[in-house]
């Protein structure tokens, strides 16, 4: 049974396992409210999810202890577990898909696991681990449907209401939906008045259909760059707890999620996973009514690979109109690409890339030249095409 005595303990436990991360005031990422962050990525491992094993693997018994863990994750569940047995001396097994990233095989090895790769996607590394906790003895630590679990990431909440007077509401991302759990509970019995706003993908809606519909669904496939939170089935417990608790459900598009990481780094020069950004990302777009208030968004990890913040980035550029493509027919002679280039350089535009064409235009000696440039917005952009169409280019 979660109850609030459970989670302060939970914070007297975890006080010499975890770190606290203290709320930094955003600004220039959302001019309607006064927000705070709470920077989960910067926690021990990169991400809240060490909280809540930890604290389930405190509680265990001397006899479990013993006979070790074992859990099933690609990313920040098996991170934490791996920390929180290691800091206990106690054994931890991790079943991670064949598919996972070495940098997050190594990382968990790193942090004192045993790993065990199994064929398949997720949910067959799930079936290995049930297999193993069955045959070996191990105990299951589950990444959010725990109730133990769901106490630990309540100690976030504490930590908000400690660090910050009249806080209006609390944006969590929602995958599973351990960690909101934790937070609506806690903040509800502790400030009843403070609204909790939970956030999801589009393309991993699990607990927002749920919710709406008044019961469990499971989805049959999940797609989205937030990969943290692509859950398919919400738990139980979190079901129970969210549709109790949480005041709200809004979903982002993977788009949204681009432009918050983005506006994370260049605003705040803090690095957040998709998962990690998508509270941000919701306060950013305006899905909750939160004119003038007073808001916490948790930014709840920030394991993101490089080669896919690369791509992120480039992605949120495109989407703020801060990158730019354009495709203009041209009649193949000297002086085009000149002309153009002035164009653009007296709007205020930056080339960056130049691509030549022969291909089907009206004309026998036409050509097209694709033009990449860095550009302020939209408005921007629009500047630009209107100045070149002005000047008798025909743009694609």
């Amino acid at each position: 049974m979660l109850t609030l005595d459970k989670v302060f303990n939970a914070q007297t436990v975890l006080k010499n396992i975890i770190r606290e991360t203290n709320l930094v005031r955003a600004y220039g990422i959302a001019n309607d409210c006064e927000l705070y962050l709470k920077p989960e990525n910067l926690q021990i491992t990169g991400s809240f999810k060490v909280r809540g094993s930890a604290y389930k693997i405190a509680m265990l018994t001397d006899e479990e202890k013993k006979k070790g863990v074992i859990a099933c994750s690609a990313g920040n569940h098996a991170q934490g577990v791996a920390l929180a047995a290691t800091k206990n001396g106690i054994k931890s097994l991790i079943c991670l898909p064949d598919t996972a990233p070495i940098s997050k095989v190594e990382a968990t090895k790193g942090y004192g696991a045993e790993v065990c790769l199994a064929e398949g996607c997720y949910d067959d590394a799930y079936q290995k681990a049930l297999e193993l906790r069955d045959s070996e003895g191990y105990t299951f630590v589950h990444p959010f449907d725990d109730e133990n679990v769901i106490a630990g990431q309540g100690t976030i909440a504490l930590e908000i209401l400690n660090d910050l007077d009249n806080i209006d509401a609390i944006v969590v991302p929602i995958g599973g939906g351990g960690l909101i759990s934790g937070i609506a509970y806690t903040a509800k019995q502790i400030r009843p008045s403070v609204k909790v706003y939970g956030v999801q993908v589009a393309g991993a809606p699990s607990m927002y259909n749920s919710v709406k519909d008044g019961e469990i669904q499971c989805l049959s496939s999940v797609s989205t760059i937030a990969d943290g939170i692509a859950v398919k089935q919400p738990g139980e417990n979190t079901f129970h707890y969210v549709s109790e608790y949480v005041d709200e459900i809004a979903l982002v598009t993977d788009d949204e999620v681009a432009s918050a990481i983005l506006a994370l780094i260049e605003k705040q020069k803090m690095i957040a996973e998709g998962a990690g950004a998508t509270a941000v990302a919701a306060v950013m777009t305006n899905k909750f009514n939160l004119k003038g208030k007073r808001v916490v968004a948790v930014v709840s990890g920030g394991n993101i690979d490089v080669t896919s913040l690369s791509r992120v980035i480039d992605r949120g550029l495109l989407n703020s109109g801060r990158s730019s493509g354009l495709l203009i027919e041209l009649i193949d002679k000297p002086g085009q690409l000149k002309e153009i280039s002035r164009i653009i350089a007296d709007c205020g535009g930056n080339v960056t890339g130049v691509h030549y064409e022969k291909g089907n235009t009206e004309s026998v000696n036409g050509c097209f030249l694709r033009i990449e440039m860095e550009t302020r917005d939209f408005e921007h952009v629009n500047l630009i095409t209107k100045s070149l169409r002005d000047e008798g280019f025909k743009l694609v």
